[in-house]
């Protein structure tokens, strides 16, 4: 993608086009339904457990985890790492393809001038200490993946197995993990089932690394159906801290074949990575949803009043584009600091001559990826901006709140760059920088422990939890429940441009989900059993969602409310930090910029 996606305001990208999407889904169910009959395909009671012990337990197969996994074992632990999917094909990874590497002897700005711009364009909602560990550490990590033979393909899974099979560090594919287990105040490993069998994995481990991504509502356009939150879910019920749930990602998506990740991101996917270099941006937040609420479907699009919004996130490499665009301005909105304000056309990465792109560059359209023709937003729904959500750190390792319980990429609640975009390829560098220090501290920290025991009575109630959907005998189907939750959350009204009233509606839908249909959902085969624990945790984050939007009473990066519509810098400098109390209930607090959690 490029680095610059002002695109002409003549063209609708409106997330009210997903709002109604929404709603239109939302219509067609029968909210009245009554539970269905559960006829299982396998038996629960088939299921065998194995027990697996490792000194450092990673969880995810993306670019964190890899880094997470590698510099463990390189500071001397046992690691196993774990992914729900295939090794370099998990969650967002395969999708990234622009990856920052700050370079001194070249960078046209210090690393103290690029934190501070960086917390400028992010209204101070950024950490400068892990945006400091990005410009620092970046270039190292680029070096390692270009000798992996990272930049050499599109496919990332061959370069991703070969610092992994040189260790020989354990790894296990096509396994979702469901539960964190803690002990005597610390985490102490996870559990599991396989996709592929009949089992489930209990692992025991001194310290463990969530590189488990950000996640989303199953929404299209996008590449996050697998992408759920399940890690940061897992962390918050075992007393974790998790922030920046009140951001939003604001990608769109082409309203041609809308639904479709492929023919969005095709001239994206298969290309090969390139390096990004300093361009500090403020980008993809809700500006244009904004106009959408404002002239509706078919109306212009853009930034309030500032021309369109910049640049794409950090996952495309930029080029330059053709002439700016004659664009019409649209007051009010959200606030875009002046040195981030510009006009301009989307830019266009460099065609790749390789084999894929030879077999697809005369269909690829002139203009990035996802940007073309008529626009339709909601494509991210349920995701924040990259690096502004998931495990509050105590930190810069990314040590969570539960000792021994580390978290990276964009698992980890770090506010690299706020809660807007701010560096085109700094999220998969992030990814990379903080795996490795998470991983290296996570080793060090698990050689001083003993390999903790977990009571039995505990795994057995874990195994309980894990078959509960296999063995109900009447309730609702994971894809209907995620379709009501979709229905509720997706309009631009309720997720995007936000008011009180709307937004306590929208959580009393969620509430009922929550409380009367998790405890119903069903599965007959192991991959409805693992989408039942996906709904169930889409419908948490959507919990803590709404409870954050509804809290932050004014308007600042990615978060835009109606009734708020000012930044509030006396009351509000500050990221709200959500963690569930011992009734089980969820509980919200401030933390002030610039500080670590208490």
């Amino acid at each position: 993608m490029s680095g610059d996606t002002g695109i002409s305001r003549r063209r609708f990208i409106g997330a009210a086009a997903g709002g109604l999407a929404g709603i239109a889904a939302l219509s067609a169910l029968d909210l009245n339904a009554a539970p269905v009959k559960n006829q299982p395909k396998i038996d629960a009671d088939s299921f065998s457990s194995d027990s697996q012990e490792t000194d450092v337990l990673v969880i995810g197969g993306g670019m964190a985890g890899l880094f997470a996994a590698v510099k463990a074992h390189d500071a001397g632990a046992r690691v196993l790492l774990v992914s729900k999917g295939r090794l370099g094909s998990s969650g967002l990874t395969p999708f990234a393809k622009g990856i920052f590497s700050y370079d001194p002897d070249t960078a046209d700005m210090s690393i103290d001038e690029f934190v501070a711009g960086v917390s400028e364009s992010s209204l101070g909602t950024s950490n400068p200490v892990f945006t400091r560990q990005l410009a620092e550490h970046s270039k190292a990590r680029v070096e390692e993946l270009k000798a992996w033979g990272f930049f050499d393909s599109a496919i990332y899974n061959n370069s991703f197995m070969r610092p992994i099979e040189e260790r020989g560090i354990a790894l296990q594919e096509r396994i979702m993990i469901t539960h964190l287990l803690k002990e005597q105040g610390r985490v102490v490993g996870a559990s599991g089932f396989s996709m592929d069998e009949n089992k489930i994995i209990h692992y025991r481990a001194k310290t463990v690394v969530l590189c488990t991504g950000s996640g989303g509502f199953k929404s299209n356009g996008f590449p996050l159906c697998d992408v759920t939150h399940d890690g940061t879910v897992m962390a918050y019920k075992i007393g974790a801290k998790v922030t920046g749930k009140e951001w939003n990602d604001g990608h769109p998506a082409s309203a041609e074949n809308s639904g479709s990740c492929y023919d969005n991101w095709h001239g994206q996917v298969e290309e090969k990575p390139g390096i990004t270099s300093v361009e500090i941006h403020h980008d993809l937040g809700v500006d244009m949803n904004y106009t959408a609420y404002v002239q509706g479907p078919g109306g212009s699009m853009g930034g309030p009043g500032s021309g369109p919004p910049g640049g794409a996130p950090g996952e495309g490499a930029g080029a330059g584009g053709p002439p700016p665009a004659q664009v019409e301005q649209v007051s009010g909105g959200p606030f875009v600091p002046e040195a981030f304000r510009r006009n301009g056309p989307p830019s266009m990465p460099p065609k790749e001559e390789g084999l894929l792109a030879g077999l697809f560059g005369d269909k690829r359209p002139d203009g990035p990826p996802g940007m073309q023709g008529n626009m339709v937003g909601g494509s991210t729904a349920g995701m924040a901006i990259h690096k502004s959500e998931g495990l509050v750190p105590v930190d810069e390792t990314g040590l969570s709140t539960v000792p021994g319980l580390y978290a990276a990429g964009d698992a980890l609640g770090s506010y690299m760059s706020g809660g807007i975009y701010t560096q085109v390829g700094s999220s998969l560098a992030g990814s990379a920088v903080q795996g490795a220090i998470a991983g290296e501290a996570a080793a060090k920290a698990s050689l001083q422990l003993e390999l903790p025991d977990v009571p039995e009575a505990k795994l057995a109630a874990v195994e309980e939890e894990i078959l509960a959907p296999l063995k109900r005998e009447r309730g609702y189907s994971p894809a209907w429940v995620t379709q009501v939750l979709q229905g509720v959350m997706f309009p631009n009204f309720v997720l995007y441009i936000k008011k009180e009233r709307l937004m306590q509606a929208a959580l009393a839908y969620v509430e009922e989900l929550r409380d009367h249909h998790v405890p119903m959902l069903l599965a007959d085969d192991r991959h409805k059993l693992r989408l039942a624990h996906e709904t169930e945790n889409m419908i948490i984050t959507a919990e803590m969602k709404m409870r954050a939007s509804i809290m932050r009473k004014e308007s600042r990066c990615s978060h835009y409310r109606l009734d708020y519509p000012e930044v509030d810098d006396e009351n509000w400098r500050a990221w709200i930090n959500i963690r569930q109390d011992e009734n089980g209930q969820m509980q919200l607090e401030k933390q002030p910029f610039d500080s670590w959690p208490v």
